[in-house]
């Protein structure tokens, strides 16, 4: 009989986890402090044109020992390490100051955390943080994972719409990845539904992969959402995803994440 430690003891265990600073903690707030901590964009195209619409914001920090981090890693060490908010204001801040200088037609995104929506000046920074550096709220697109709503959603949903009262518009992100409860469809004050690349990989080529993508897009339709097709890396999977009515797509045929002044370089001459 195997031996197995009680549940009691497994909760203790995982809190004094959580407590614990993450090993590199002080070499990440070191990194924030020193401007260390890159932002990359990728850009987000029309579906019916393939015009530059966009750009997702992501963060990138480059260890000496670990090398290159990013992402839920990099989220997940700065959760460990009492550093989220740092984090996301870094991230906020350094996006918009760069998206200040697109030309105007051009929107950025920006992925929100459970601890973003958890921290209730979350939406008082953003806001703050938009008249700083000039953008307009109305070319900022919040994403938000299923995730990110288990904790609270009616909380989630009233820091939302006090956002979305102000211009700037929601994405519910990696749509079609989780067990997503559909009541988020009706209590969050979304604009789109940006569909997990899990859902886009076979749409070219297996049916059943096709009717969920148009099942999708006619529940999105009828909701008046726009669908947002993420992970599109052929010709083919960008045909089918701009036939079948995703008004946007992002994905590496269209660019890998990139520094921010790459981007003019993707607008028409």
């Amino acid at each position: 009989m195997l031996f197995t430690v009680p549940t009691h003891e497994r909760r203790q265990r995982s809190e004094r986890r959580r407590s614990e600073p993450h090993p590199i903690s002080e070499e990440l707030a070191a990194a924030l402090d020193d401007d260390a901590v890159a932002l990359l964009f990728q850009p987000q195209f029309a579906a019916h044109d393939n015009a530059l619409v966009g750009a997702e914001a992501l963060v990138r920090w480059v260890h000496p020992l670990h090398g290159a981090m990013a992402g839920d890693a990099l989220v997940a060490i700065a959760q460990g390490s009492g550093l989220s908010r740092r984090l996301a204001r870094h991230i906020a801040r350094g996006a918009m100051v760069e998206a200040a200088r697109w030309p105007r037609h051009l929107r950025l995104s920006l992925n929100v955390t459970a601890m973003d929506l958890f921290d209730r000046t979350f939406g008082e920074d953003l806001l703050a943080m938009l008249a700083d550096t000039g953008l307009p709220p109305e070319r900022l697109t919040l994403e938000i994972t299923e995730q990110a709503l288990v904790a609270d959603l009616d909380r989630s949903a009233e820091r939302l719409r006090v956002l979305a009262d102000h211009g700037i518009a929601v994405v519910l992100d990696d749509f079609g990845a989780g067990f997503c409860n559909f009541r988020y469809l009706k209590v969050l004050p979304l604009d789109a539904l940006k569909l997990d690349r899990s859902m886009i990989e076979g749409i070219a080529s297996d049916p059943r992969d096709l009717a969920v993508l148009r099942g999708i897009v006619a529940m999105a339709r009828a909701l008046d959402l726009k669908v947002i097709a993420e992970g599109i890396e052929t010709e083919a999977q960008r045909q089918v995803a701009a036939a079948e009515g995703c008004a946007v797509w992002q994905g590496f045929l269209g660019g890998k994440p990139m520094a921010a002044d790459r981007l003019s370089g993707l607008l028409p001459s």
